[in-house]
């Protein structure tokens, strides 16, 4: 009893000081202490018990965590939730390329992997979480938009009216599918580690499964590689998922930067950087992703490679995706923030325009769709969009050997793109 009035008596004490300090401070002080205490909070939330952590050679702290301890369970839904360590169904013909035959020659890809993997791995039964640190949360606008997109940052290639071309500072080059209800869709990407002008944009290339319209309501499932020096703090190529059910709005966020995605593979680290990363008229190395619904359960899941089933977004996050898709986009994405008045020199994809081809521009290839029976195959069609061409461009076509596909992006500002 003794001991138990000695620790309310020493909390009390640390009140009344921390009263009287606060008394005595500025209102800037007095907010820098609440953002702090904010951010402490939001660190706590983020960083679970480690079972091991692993350093990266790249500065990143790879934290393997108890699958059963991960972020996506602090979610209210989510408190009784039994984990599904495999999806109920694949896609028919996953595993069965025969169709797009196996590139050749100069156009093999190469391995890759995540640069921690070097001096690591995690343990099963764990998930490997790239630590969130302290300046990681100050680079945001807020500790509540940490990790999360700005709002505008979807393609709408049926809107592209003047008024439009750099609304929110986001602009793309993009194939895209519509009309349809698709399950899922899967490409092959190139890798690259292009150029950011300012550390508040960013370039990315992703596949996008899109639901509703282009409105408030927007569900959108995201995944690809990523450079955000904001959210990163460097300018390394990172494997990344996003979601949202309210267009950007209040729901969703990067990784596992809320609760949400749940993730099983204990191999990638969502947010970790990918190595090695294409070279201009050099070696080229690209990475697959897959997203789908399970017919059976209705979550949506993610793979990575041919080798890693990364996990699933419970489909209770959303509405619209809790049926199907109604849009899918594969391509590029970068953020204009217009410095001086001018168009940026942020690259997309390699920093190229199309027409330089292989080795010199960013692919994305085999791309495909779930359709209704499960089945994953090409798109009957593909239509493509870029607000501004003489920024970055895109160019569509098919072959036996890489089935659809385009090359896009380039150098953002230059003589034609002012």
């Amino acid at each position: 009893m003794r001991a138990h009035a000695s620790v309310v008596f020493e909390v009390v004490v640390v009140l009344i000081c921390f009263g009287v300090w606060l008394a005595g401070a500025t209102p800037a002080n007095a907010g820098d202490l609440k953002k702090q205490l904010a951010v402490g909070k939001h660190l706590r939330r983020l960083n679970k018990p480690a079972v091991k952590s692993i350093q990266s050679p790249d500065g990143d702290i790879i934290d393997c965590v108890n699958i059963a301890q991960q972020p996506a369970f602090d979610h209210p839904f989510l408190k009784n939730h039994t984990i599904q360590l495999r999806p109920g169904f694949h896609p028919e013909g996953i595993y069965d390329e025969s169709k797009i035959p196996s590139d050749a020659g100069n156009n093999r890809p190469n391995t890759i992997a995540q640069l921690w993997h070097q001096n690591g791995r995690c343990p099963e039964g764990t998930i490997p979480i790239r630590r969130t640190r302290r300046d990681d949360i100050l680079r945001a606008s807020s500790v509540k938009r940490y990790g999360r997109k700005r709002q505008m940052s979807f393609p709408r290639p049926l809107f592209a009216d003047p008024d439009f071309i750099n609304e929110g500072g986001h602009q793309h080059a993009i194939a895209y599918v519509n009309g349809e209800k698709f399950y899922g869709a899967k490409a092959v990407i190139n890798v690259w580690e292009p150029n950011i002008q300012l550390p508040n944009e960013f370039s990315l290339s992703q596949l996008w499964i899109l639901g509703g319209s282009f409105g408030q309501d927007l569900n959108s499932i995201e995944a690809g590689w990523l450079v955000s020096p904001e959210l990163y703090g460097d300018n390394y190529t990172r494997l990344f998922t996003y979601w949202t059910s309210d267009s950007y709005q209040a729901t969703g966020c990067y990784n596992l930067l809320c609760s949400g995605f749940i993730q099983i593979s204990s191999e990638i680290a969502m947010g970790a950087s990918i190595f090695p990363v294409s070279q201009y008229d050099g070696s080229q190395y690209d990475i697959s992703i897959l997203v789908w619904k399970d017919p059976k359960e209705g979550n949506w899941w993610m793979q990575f490679g041919s080798d890693y089933v990364m996990g699933y977004w419970p489909s209770f996050l959303f509405s619209y995706l809790a049926d199907s898709a109604s849009t899918v986009e594969w391509g590029g994405e970068v953020i204009n923030s217009e410095p001086d008045g001018q168009h940026t020199a942020t690259h997309m994809g390699s920093g190229h325009f199309p027409e330089e081809g292989f080795g010199k521009a960013s692919y994305f290839k085999k791309l495909q769709i779930v359709d209704e029976s499960n089945n994953l195959r090409s798109p009957k069609w593909i239509s493509t969009f870029t607000e501004q061409s003489n920024c970055y461009d895109i160019q569509s076509n098919n072959n036996g050997d890489w089935g659809s596909y385009f090359y896009f992006g380039g150098p953002g500002r230059n003589p034609n793109c002012q």
